[in-house]
């Protein structure tokens, strides 16, 4: 026979329960907000706004011309017009701008026969971006290298005012005028010669998905790995009995860091392995630098796993405060999808997860091949934030409850 009183009083228990633990009260109110915005504006939304360089190296309506349609489309975000470059090149590899597009010296020169060779160096090591940025700009400098050849057939007074209409039997018509003058019509029309230098070579979006997908990995282990370490075992009172020995808090952090860190550090090499093997998945860079960025990495998520384990007394409070946490880190981070395809307001976000940091060096060193001097800011801010973690987890470390 079902009870009412007892089953209504055990629905109050659970809910008082709850009240009482407001960790847990506030994920289950924030969790499902967070994740289907990050869902809907994160993963949901289009490239845009991809910070590049233009380089122009004259000036001139062509060039005027050619700078608002770019500054008008909404995928490219021109950081900068400058004259350089080699200036605009060490902006891509230095991870600036994602695209420099190189406007020649005789941009303007309507008289000049030969067609004008645009330059764009993409920083092919995010596929995703690349992806958006290459085909965009090749059917920009279509349009304009069309525009630019009717303009020259207009200054040749072929069919006089008749070549700014778009029909097919225009340009049939030019065509043939300009042929009976003895008038290449197709090199006058290729005005525009756009070179596309992908500058890491190319780079398929598994490529791409790896090394944040090991750095993700690793969040993930070293987190839930210590809320069992420590909050699951301060509920199940194995912790209260080790300190009934002479054991001090920094003992007991330190066999922890240890652990989990060797751990994961087998859990990377792994993939790492498996990513070869099965996807010919290459490291352009050191595997050495490699294993210093994910090493440090780990340490970080350790030294946040125990700063939120200090203060809780259950692993059920202390999974309630790491999920808020860790899928938006996930999301935000651009694990899946690059930075740029989220809203202003994710893309400053994202700087401040050390996620962020992690992928970042990952794709550098295993996409790109460069060196420490490369990624040294990474390091410093995920050294700093290690510090914070720890600082704030051991001395926080209740050993009482």
């Amino acid at each position: 026979m079902v009870e009412t009183k007892k089953i209504m009083w055990m629905f109050k228990k659970d809910l008082l329960v709850l009240w009482r633990h407001p960790p847990r009260l506030i994920s289950i109110l924030l969790f499902p907000i967070i994740m289907i915005t990050l869902f809907g504006y994160g993963m949901g939304g289009t490239l845009e706004n991809i910070p590049v360089v233009v380089v122009e190296q004259s000036h001139g309506q062509v060039t005027d011309a050619t700078l608002s349609a770019i500054k008008g489309m909404s995928l490219y975000d021109v950081k900068d017009v400058i004259t350089d470059p080699d200036k605009a090149k060490q902006m891509v590899e230095n991870g600036q701008v994602k695209a420099a597009i190189i406007l020649p010296s005789n941009y303007d020169n309507m008289n000049d026969t030969q067609p004008k060779s645009v330059v764009v160096d993409v920083d092919s090591s995010d596929q995703m971006a690349a992806s958006a940025v290459i085909p965009a700009t090749q059917q920009l400098f279509n349009q304009i290298s069309n525009n630019l050849g009717v303009k020259k057939l207009d200054a040749m007074q072929l069919t006089p005012g008749a070549a700014q209409s778009s029909s097919n039997i225009t340009v049939q018509s030019n065509q043939v005028a300009a042929t009976s003058q003895g008038i290449d019509f197709q090199s006058v029309m290729d005005s525009i010669n756009l070179q596309i230098n992908k500058m890491y070579g190319d780079i398929k979006y598994l490529d791409f998905l790896v090394p944040a997908v090991i750095g993700m990995t690793v969040l993930f282990g070293c987190m839930f790995g210590m809320g069992e370490a420590l909050a699951g075992e301060r509920e199940r009172g194995e912790l209260a009995r080790l300190f009934m020995t002479p054991t001090s808090v920094a003992t007991v952090v330190g066999g922890k860091i240890i652990s989990k860190l060797s751990i994961e550090v087998v859990r990377a090499l792994i993939l790492i392995g498996a990513a070869i093997v099965l996807f010919g998945i290459t490291i352009k860079g050191s595997m050495l630098l490699t294993m210093l960025v994910l090493i440090l990495g780990a340490l970080c998520f350790v030294g946040f796993g125990i700063m939120i384990s200090a203060r809780v007394s259950t692993q059920e409070d202390y999974m309630q405060m790491v999920m808020p946490i860790t899928m938006p880190m996930m999301f935000v981070s651009g694990v899946f999808y690059p930075i740029e395809t989220m809203p202003w307001v994710f893309q400053k976000l994202a700087y401040i997860f050390p996620l962020t940091y992690v992928n970042d060096a990952l794709r550098a060193v295993m996409l790109k091949g460069v060196g420490i001097g490369a990624i040294w800011l990474d390091i410093v801010v995920l050294v700093g934030f290690t510090a914070l973690f720890f600082a704030l987890g051991v001395t926080k470390f209740n050993r009482d409850i």
